[in-house]
């Protein structure tokens, strides 16, 4: 089997193509992969030097949204894994048009070069941001989508022409959307790695409003291993949700943090909530535990633990990508309220 992972080199894509090579995702054993990745801001060759040297792995750099490499690189590759996209909701509030570009556009594109060349499942991997906000109960794969913001509505963009290829071509599409990710490797601008990477630093914590906005934690390898039994035994033109079966607020998940590090909340500094902050999300997961077999593994905070572990024993990965990450948050929280 040939697998094209496209944003291989993020932190999903990468423990996607890791877990594959590796031969740890039933059913791909032996599989070869080419991972695909424009290598902007949070793509980073380093997330894959691990398997760099796998005879089965092979890397393009390239753009999703550039139709003749697309057509180039999706020819003769039997499974797309698309999980190329802009994801960081801060950036699409200060920039939309690029989220547009690669989150449709580059969707787009995959989907005609996959109809082209005969690709017999694209598997498009999406987020519960689509759906908007929940105050209570949660969602399952029958709801419509309702983002609040520019990168949900781009996400479920995506996900909408990936269904309307299967509806208008036939093509072997299916849909998994997933709660928030956090594990090793991930960019430290999102909260687990900015904080765990803060309190190590010594800087502050930068916490949004209240705190009290609402998420469902998923580690990425059970995140990995949804999308393998969706890609075994998902039905053409369904959705599925992905979860981790942990909801906090921002204020209890950074309780945790603070107590891993012995810290008080003198080291937390409240900033001005952002536009359009969605409250809470929550998926349903049992279509996919009844029809996939699938439910989280990792505990939540045996998995917390031995993210913070990762972090502090790999700070050759992270310090580089801290100081492109610090610059940009400081950037956006320099704007005043309502303008930012």
């Amino acid at each position: 089997m040939r697998i094209l992972v496209t944003g291989g080199a993020g932190f999903i894509g990468s423990e996607f193509a890791r877990a594959t090579l590796r031969d740890e995702l039933p059913g791909s054993e032996g599989a070869q992969v080419t991972v695909l990745d424009k290598l902007t801001y949070s793509g980073n060759l380093a997330n894959l030097a691990p398997v760099a040297d796998n005879p089965r792995y092979r890397f393009v750099h390239g753009d999703i949204a550039d139709p003749d490499l697309v057509d180039e690189v999706v020819a003769g590759h039997d499974l797309i894994v698309h999980l190329a996209a802009e994801t960081h909701v801060d950036r699409s509030i200060q920039s939309a048009r690029e989220f547009a570009h690669s989150n449709v556009l580059g969707t787009v594109t995959l989907l005609e070069a996959a109809v082209r060349h005969g690709v017999g499942r694209f598997l498009c991997v999406s987020s519960d941001e689509v759906y908007g906000s929940i105050p209570e109960g949660s969602w399952d794969e029958d709801c419509p989508v309702d983002p609040n913001m520019p990168y949900a509505a781009a996400k479920a963009g995506s996900d909408l022409m990936a269904l309307s290829f299967h509806r208008t071509h036939g093509l072997d599409v299916v849909v998994t959307r997933c709660t928030n990710n956090y594990g090793p490797y991930q960019f430290p601008e999102k909260i687990i790695p900015l904080f765990v990477t803060s309190l190590m630093e010594g800087t502050p914590l930068p916490l949004y409003g209240d705190g009290e906005n609402r998420r469902d934690w998923l580690h990425v390898s059970d995140h990995c291993r949804g999308i393998q039994l969706a890609i075994t035994a998902g039905s053409p033109g369904e959705i599925y949700h992905i979860g981790g079966g942990t909801e906090l607020s921002n204020i209890e998940l950074t309780e945790r943090l603070l107590a891993a590090f012995d810290a008080g909340w003198d080291r937390v500094e409240r900033v001005p909530d952002r536009p359009g902050h969605d409250r809470r999300y929550s998926l349903d997961i049992t279509k996919a535990h009844k029809e996939l077999g699938y439910e989280p593994q990792i505990p939540f905070d045996e998995g917390l633990a031995e993210t913070i572990r990762w972090y502090r024993e790999n700070r050759d990965w992270w310090e580089p990508l801290r100081e492109r990450a610090a610059g940009s948050t400081a950037a956006r929280l320099a704007v005043p309220q309502g303008k930012r």
